[in-house]
């Protein structure tokens, strides 16, 4: 057993009581327009808004691989937007994922999780349009999330 609960249905409406803490990976070139993050902006603006403005102001700030900014989206409810990925794919040019950023970065939403006293939410992050591999990011959710015991469930959309 992991310790990650495993639910059929949508990461943008997660289950369960308390604060939630839904955790996504981005990539670090700007770009949001594929994958999760338009299941996100379908919901609510505030995540895309802040991660462009992130982007744009990056210059002064931490915007990277491995940051992270959470972004509140209702009384108990959040959004980490991760940093895990360098650039998109195109052509043959391997894969974008970097499993070290994801690592840094849910470090941070650990952290967040244990402030807000939240359980988090994702789908099987960086494994979509990043082209990760699941039996390499959910070792890293083990570390940085479960063991510190805090409840994160993963959600494969049906369809």
């Amino acid at each position: 057993m992991s310790g990650i609960e495993y639910v059929r249905g949508d990461a943008t409406a997660p289950q369960g009581k308390g604060v939630k803490l839904i955790a996504h990976v981005c990539n670090d070139l700007g770009g949001w327009g594929k994958g999760f993050v338009l299941a996100l902006s379908r919901r609510w603006p505030e995540p895309e808004a802040a991660y462009r403005l992130w982007h744009r102001e990056r210059a002064g700030n931490d915007f990277g691989l491995g940051a992270v900014r959470s972004v509140q989206v209702g009384p108990y409810l959040w959004v980490a937007n991760m940093v895990g990925q360098r650039g998109m794919r195109t052509g043959s040019k391997g894969v974008p994922v970097r499993y070290e950023a994801i690592d840094a970065a849910l470090a941070s939403v650990g952290d967040k999780a244990v402030e807000l006293g939240a359980s988090v939410h994702m789908p099987r992050i960086g494994c979509g349009l990043a082209g990760g591999k699941w039996s390499r990011i959910e070792p890293l959710i083990v570390a940085r999330l479960v063991a510190r015991e805090i409840p994160v469930t993963v959600y494969d959309h049906d369809g």
